[in-house]
């Protein structure tokens, strides 16, 4: 009766983690001149910076849980590196790739909006993308400026703390109240080990196996550990064991048909579809068969008679099976089979926000400038803008003059330096450039 297949490790099933990624910083631009034997005075020749490296996720269907994440929390990929003289560019820093299992959600941790849902095998999302190189000082000659002593700074690396959410992909999800028997019926059908015992502390980890029926079709099953009342709301482990029902295509809801501990089968299954729905409304309407277990205990088929009168009029199968026996199981997993078969579009997947939206203030962005006092009465303005704006601006001109004033006005630049004290007459240095300050 045991069924042929794989089934991940699960030994110690971690399904939760929290890390900080951050991608590699670009590389400066040069500032450099050419200079030859005879050219003691060539034109300007710094290389570019090279791009950072990038954070790159990966879902493997090799990789069965998150516990490499619980020994290794920082992951940050190379920067690039500066570039050189005689136009030489740097080299773009080597990307890091994370290998996360399939079925993997990945979370900004402050805002808590997804930025990745890892579904697919061989699926990739880069999720810190690397610092682009700043430009060497070649590219800021003008006629006016044929010489400048400035390039641009490599951009800056992105970081992010993210949490990884592990949500088992499974065809069928067996779902049921603790001791209802799924454990049991998981080791009977897969070759998946699960612990077993008589006892109403629930098993604590999502177990996975591949069953495959009388008829050569398999498909995966998964053992959601069992619900409790109130799982809906946090109690017990109810918010992490929910998680992995969502991504089932079908229920199948086992149910201790003996009621050999006492209560009402019937109340059993609107205790457990009680929860479904009370997490999601969606998890609430999958498709499920209900298995009436435990069926080769006297007083059992009593029970499961009301139960087909009750679930059968609303199109629920009701299937007879005794996991410990062996019986009833392979006419249960054909009906599972033929009820995943047409369940596939049923799974959903999490929304994938932005990054604009996601991260909308929570990452550094690059400094537009920097405005500080050496000594006193002398102020010095650095940033890419502002000395994007040295480069291409006439300063003989009287309106290109006007024109490089308002644009410190409307950046800011000016109330800042007013606002650690900038007098008239002071000295303000613009890269290469010194300006007298008057109000």
């Amino acid at each position: 009766m045991r069924g042929l297949g794989r089934s991940p490790k699960n030994s110690m099933f971690i399904d939760k983690a929290k890390i900080t990624i951050k991608s590699g910083k670009g590389g400066d631009g040069a500032v450099s001149f050419y200079r030859g034997k005879y050219v003691p005075n060539g034109g300007p020749d710094g290389g570019d910076g090279g791009d950072g490296g990038g954070v790159i996720f990966v879902a493997d269907r090799n990789v069965a849980t998150l516990m490499d994440f619980r020994y290794k929390k920082a992951y940050e990929a190379q920067a690039g590196e500066d570039g050189g003289k005689k136009n030489c560019s740097g080299k773009k820093g080597a990307d890091i790739t994370i290998r996360v299992p399939v079925g993997t959600v990945i979370r900004e941790e402050q805002s808590g909006l997804v930025m990745a849902d890892m579904n697919q095998d061989g699926m990739q999302k880069t999720l810190a993308k690397g610092g682009r190189g700043g430009r060497g000082n070649q590219h800021f000659a003008t006629a006016v400026r044929q010489a400048p002593r400035y390039a641009e700074k490599g951009r800056d690396a992105e970081t992010y703390n993210v949490t990884l959410d592990l949500k088992l992909i499974a065809d069928a999800g067996l779902v049921g109240l603790p001791n209802a028997g799924k454990s049991t019926l998981l080791s009977m059908v897969t070759n998946a080990s699960p612990k077993i015992a008589n006892y109403h502390f629930t098993t604590l980890t999502p177990n996975l196996g591949v069953v495959r029926n009388r008829y050569g079709n398999e498909f995966v099953m998964a053992d959601i550990p069992g619900l409790i009342e109130g799982a809906s709301q946090g109690a017990g482990l109810g918010h992490e064991f929910l998680g992995h029902v969502e991504r089932t295509k079908i229920l199948v809801h086992i149910v201790d048909a003996s009621a050999s501990e006492g209560g009402d089968p019937l109340d059993f299954i609107d205790t457990v579809n009680a929860e479904l729905a009370a997490y999601s409304p969606e998890l609430g309407k999958k498709p499920q068969i209900i298995a009436a277990n435990k069926m080769d205990i006297p007083g059992a088929a009593e029970h499961f008679e009301r139960m087909k009168d009750k679930w059968q009029e609303r199109g629920v199968v009701v299937m007879p099976i005794s996991a410990a026996a062996g019986t009833g199981l392979q006419e249960l997993l054909a009906e599972a089979w033929k009820m995943v078969s047409s369940a596939s579009e049923t799974i959903t997947y999490e929304e994938e926000y932005d990054k604009t939206a996601i991260l909308d203030g929570l990452k550094t962005e690059h400094t537009p400038f920097t405005v500080k006092s050496p000594k006193p009465g002398y102020f010095l303005v650095e940033g890419v803008g502002v000395e994007k704006m040295v480069g291409y601006t006439n300063m003989d001109a009287e309106a290109g003059m006007a024109f490089f004033q308002k644009y410190l006005r409307d950046k800011g630049i000016i109330d800042e330096l007013e606002r650690i004290g900038v007098r008239d007459g002071d000295t303000v240095k613009i890269y290469d450039m010194e300006f007298d300050y008057f109000k």
